[in-house]
């Protein structure tokens, strides 16, 4: 049964970079159990979409936006061994610290998340991270810009953000003018107990 969160009911509703980070930092002890409660499918989702495309299980992963670490646990259990992650909230990385699943973990600066610590991995996972109580639309373009060529950009877009076509436009443009290949576009569960959806695209920069 879905536990109701006051905090997962207003995500949608905060704006800014300071006031995200304000709202994740107060959320992080109960962000956990406020998404298994409501049957977070997602990180699994992605995780395993990523292993369909990715063999090498050492290569290093940026998990952005990673909150608690809950996608890094995902990662891990999918046999991925080499995680960083980062965050614009220090008090959800205090918890996914304790996850014991992270290489490097650092605070991210809202405006410009993809310094040139992103630089350098295999593939980017966003779960749950870009979107509708999320990063912005331009976290896409930073994402891919930060990946070498043959990198892979694993991304969740959920019900509320699919309702706004320019998060899905990015990611098509970007494939008509040959940036990138969209490997994967599944929808499916992300919080099923609220009957809430997510699409997951799985994208390789050409």
């Amino acid at each position: 049964m879905a536990r109701e969160s006051a905090y997962l009911d207003n995500i949608y509703s905060v704006e800014g970079g300071a006031a995200m980070r304000r709202y994740y930092d107060d959320w992080a002890k109960s962000y956990d159990a406020d998404l298994v409660d409501n049957d977070y499918k997602t990180p699994a989702r992605c995780a395993e979409a990523l292993g369909r495309h990715l063999d090498d299980k050492s290569a290093p992963l940026l998990d952005f936006a990673c909150g608690t670490g809950m996608s890094g646990v995902a990662l891990n259990e999918a046999g991925f061994t080499c995680i960083d992650g980062t965050d614009i909230s220090a008090g959800m990385l205090e918890v996914a610290r304790e996850k014991g699943v992270y290489r490097n973990l650092w605070v991210c600066d809202p405006d410009t998340p993809f310094d040139d610590r992103a630089g350098k991995h295999a593939a980017i996972i966003a779960v749950g991270a870009i979107g509708a109580g999320a990063a912005p639309v331009d976290a896409i373009d930073g994402a891919l810009a930060s990946l070498d060529k043959g990198g892979l950009f694993i991304v969740s877009l959920n019900d509320h953000t699919l309702q706004d076509p320019a998060f899905e436009r990015r990611l098509t443009h970007a494939a008509q003018r040959g940036a990138i290949e969209i490997l994967e576009a599944d929808h499916g569960p992300h919080l099923p107990a609220i009957g809430l959806g997510a699409k997951v695209y799985v994208a390789r920069k050409l």
